[in-house]
């Protein structure tokens, strides 16, 4: 195997590790939401955490990994759907941050309900399902889902 291909399969990795951590982090957050007790929302608000070291690494991957790749086939800086996909791929990263600190809000009160008594509250509810919360998250995956797509098509190349 050439360094291209070596690029190409650890890119591609990563890729998988982005997308996979960041549909297993929305399952859970949908079954956190659907949760009758806070004590089961803050168990699952807590699994999404285990997620995002894998998000983490697919998110570096995929950008050094891409970059690298980007140079070593001499694509050049005329490269139209890389661009798009390296500003997704920040648009889709701040969003999902955001989302992030949402959910966490939403973990911590759902604790602080679970020590006192496990009954949930209007509070709780309205966090979780927060219509402003859900479209930052849905967002960020509407944006990796465009990643993906530009970087499969590879439009104009």
């Amino acid at each position: 195997m050439n360094t291209v291909q070596w690029l190409l399969m650890l890119h591609i990795t990563a890729a998988f590790f982005f997308v996979g951590g960041s549909v297993a982090a929305a399952i859970l957050n949908t079954l956190a939401v659907r949760a009758e007790r806070p004590s089961e929302t803050a168990f699952l608000l807590r699994l999404v955490r285990v997620t995002l070291p894998v998000i983490g690494l697919g998110v570096a991957g995929t950008l050094i990994f891409g970059i690298w790749l980007w140079h070593e086939r001499h694509l050049g800086l005329d490269a139209w759907w890389i661009w798009a996909s390296l500003a997704l791929w920040v648009f889709a990263n701040a969003l999902g941050g955001i989302g992030g600190r949402h959910q966490e809000r939403a973990r911590k009160l759902a604790e602080q309900l679970s020590a006192a008594g496990d009954a949930s509250s209007h509070e709780l509810r309205a966090l979780l399902r927060d219509p402003k919360g859900n479209a930052i998250s849905w967002l960020a995956g509407l944006a990796t889902l465009g990643i993906l797509v530009l970087m499969i098509w590879k439009p104009g190349s």
